[in-house]
């Protein structure tokens, strides 16, 4: 299966790109970020402070709760209030991106942070807040897939965002062409298995909102399958979930495989279930028999090449 060698768009904040845009005029370079995903992602970096007439360096900026509300605003001068401007800025910027397939964002951040930044009460922090520029772009978006780079560290995070980058921008170019029932059963069908990894119990639910396609406006089907898709998407995929795929694909080669190779297939799935070895050898295994019998199902399907081989995910999960 061959990748589309266009980048993907996607929004990031710009100081971990290198841009010198932080309140103390440095930047959070992240050359995983950089130097990976920048070879298959085309960034557009955004930073809302300074969008928003913030110089640099400034003054920096807090999340502080009053009278139930949440401001952002100046942590010297708290009159600085930029509360509504972040709230604008994050509305004014729609016109771009509704053309990404996903974003990156500066943890910890008062503008852009995703979760857990901190929110002060009587001058004590607590870790319950969101950035408001990020707050407002999640609810304009809530379908786009969104990490922050701080979480981009651990293994199943990373590989959960980057495959739903891939899988909302497949979704992008499917809804760029003419839309019919058909093409989304068709998309559907190609995600099975990896849905599947996900969650069980959603993925068959969203099977059965695919079956009833006919009784639906496209629009209106289309709106509902994402929000559940991306839903699905979010919950990290487990290795049990993992497992049962694996060994669901090995159905496939049943009649197709000697004794000796059935034996070492589920020897090493077995392997996988109980953490000795990585996903990418069970699939690599797998892979490896099905270029011998091919299956047409299972080459169609993107379970077993979600995103490219450089990008080495699979090795950690």
């Amino acid at each position: 299966m061959t990748h589309n060698l266009q980048k993907i768009p996607i929004g990031i904040s710009s100081c971990l790109l290198g841009e010198q845009v932080r309140y103390d005029g440095g930047h959070k370079s992240n050359s995983y970020i950089v130097q990976t995903l920048g070879q298959y992602f085309e960034f557009h970096p955004f930073c809302p402070e300074v969008s928003i007439g913030l110089g640099v360096p400034r003054e920096t900026i807090r999340l502080v709760e009053q009278q139930e509300r949440i401001l952002c605003v100046g942590t010297k001068t708290p009159e600085l209030d930029v509360t509504e401007k972040l709230i604008q800025c994050a509305n004014d910027q729609q016109s771009w991106q509704q053309s990404l397939c996903g974003y990156i964002l500066k943890k910890d951040s008062p503008s852009c942070g995703m979760e857990r930044v901190k929110v002060y009460r009587n001058e004590q922090p607590q870790k319950t807040g969101v950035g408001l520029y990020a707050k407002q772009m999640m609810s304009n978006f809530p379908a786009l897939p969104i990490e922050e780079e701080g979480r981009l560290g651990d293994p199943v995070l990373r590989e959960n965002f980057i495959h739903r980058v891939f899988i909302f921008q497949r979704w992008k170019q499917m809804l760029s062409q003419d839309v019919k029932a058909a093409t989304i059963t068709e998309f559907h069908a190609r995600h099975k298995l990896i849905l599947m990894s996900h969650d069980q119990q959603e993925y068959r639910r969203l099977g059965q909102l695919v079956s009833a396609i006919s009784q639906w406006d496209i629009g209106e089907f289309c709106a509902r399958y994402l929000a559940t898709l991306m839903m699905i998407l979010k919950i990290p995929a487990t290795r049990k979930n993992h497992v049962n795929v694996l060994q669901h694909i090995q159905g496939y080669l049943k009649r197709d495989l000697d004794k000796d190779d059935k034996k070492a297939l589920s020897e090493t799935i077995e392997q996988y279930r109980n953490g000795l070895l990585p996903l990418i050898v069970p699939i690599t295994l797998l892979r490896h028999h099905f270029r011998k019998c091919p299956n047409e199902y299972i080459n169609h399907s993107y379970y077993m090449t979600p995103h490219p081989a450089e990008l080495m995910l699979l090795n950690d999960v």
